[in-house]
């Protein structure tokens, strides 16, 4: 159960920000709008910031608003889930999406349910942001994306930016939901830039958002695979293959109907996610347009995501267990039926555009500090 969230606003004309720019940006504007908001988390003051996310907030508004916590997760879930009961509007960060699996009690088990259990009366409109991704060879303990755990959970709302503009528009929007929103950041985008619109204005929190019009295939990406899923879709377009990319973007509430309809279309489905393939947000959607648009399928779905291993540290061992743009285009290419010399120079081109570039760090266009 639900309440209503508030109507989207239109956004003014845009600059060019980082997204961590961006992200630090709403956050500010939603202090400054309203003094109920602040934010709390491990490394949340100076020298850390988080990273960026609070640079300059606790000069701007004090002590009592941008909050240094101890290293206790359930603990401060908990105080997060009450200061929102109590008419606050916590921000909470977990610095990665792992440590926050010590808080799922509090989120699972009195944030999620809290509205469905007062029919109503009662919400928590806290904001809990997690950092995923791989760098700095994290591994099997820091690095996982466990987007598919939280989606799964009544009650929550999901959100999962892919770029500058939408990690604003969306957290501006998490941040004045009254429902409780898990907002979940890989750290790649972060130091990613693009165009921001100035001031306040939001993206609704009501499901997909469409990135690139195509009519052979439907790609849809989650966070940094939707990067990667661009990346593919414009190298497609050199050999012909017309790609249709959807950024889901909002996991929970879940709302396929824009991938029902872009499926009825291509009659082609390719899921390229973050976390696990299986039981994944792919088999989600796989399943639902099985069950809803079966006969316009030409070919079966694919996903692609993580193998069913831990996600490891090693070098040698992050170059097969990540799937890239390349990944992306060669399962395009396959439910095309696209002969290999038809594509064979758009992959070279690809494939050259990252050619001796660690597993460990980005696309050469992201400038991140790892």
């Amino acid at each position: 159960m639900f309440s209503l969230a508030p109507a989207p606003v239109s956004a003014p004309e845009p600059r060019t920000l980082t997204t961590m720019q961006a992200l630090n940006e709403a956050l500010d504007l939603a202090m400054e709008r309203d003094g109920r908001v602040f934010a709390i988390g491990q490394g949340a003051l100076p020298p850390l910031s988080l990273f960026g996310a609070t640079q300059g907030l606790l000069e701007k508004y004090g002590p009592d608003r941008v909050v240094e916590s101890p290293l206790s997760e359930n603990a401060m879930t908990g105080v997060a889930v009450g200061a929102a009961l109590m008419g606050r509007r916590p921000v909470l960060f977990h610095i990665r999406a792992d440590f926050a699996l010590v808080g799922l009690e509090q989120l699972f088990n009195n944030a999620a349910k809290m509205a469905f259990l007062s029919k109503g009366a009662r919400s928590v409109p806290l904001v809990v942001r997690l950092y995923v991704g791989r760098g700095w060879g994290q591994g099997p303990a820091h690095g996982r994306s466990l987007e598919a755990l939280f989606a799964a959970e009544p009650g929550l709302k999901v959100v999962m930016p892919s770029d500058p503009a939408s990690a604003k528009g969306l957290l501006l929007a998490a941040i004045e939901d009254p429902n409780p929103v898990v907002f979940i950041e890989h750290r790649w985008l972060h130091f990613m830039d693009g165009p921001v619109p100035a001031g306040h204005w939001t993206e609704p929190l009501d499901g997909p958002k469409l990135r690139r019009r195509g009519s052979d295939v439907t790609i849809v990406g989650t966070s940094w695979m939707l990067r990667e899923s661009l990346r593919a879709a414009a190298a497609l377009a050199g050999a012909g293959v017309s790609c249709e990319v959807i950024d889901l973007a909002v996991l929970r509430p879940f709302r396929p109907e824009m991938i029902l309809d872009s499926v009825r279309r291509t009659g082609r489905l390719i899921v390229a996610d973050t976390g696990w393939t299986t039981l994944g947000m792919g088999s989600e959607i796989v399943a639902t347009v099985t069950e809803r648009a079966f006969g316009a399928l030409r070919r079966a779905p694919v996903r692609i995501g993580q193998p069913d291993r831990p996600t490891p540290s090693a070098p040698v061992l992050a170059a097969e267990h990540y799937p890239t743009a390349l990944t992306v285009f060669d399962a395009a290419a396959r439910l095309v039926d696209a002969a290999p010399a038809r594509v064979a120079a758009a992959r070279g081109a690809l494939a050259a555009e990252t050619a001796g570039l660690p597993t460990d760090l980005p696309h050469p266009d992201v400038r991140a500090p790892f």
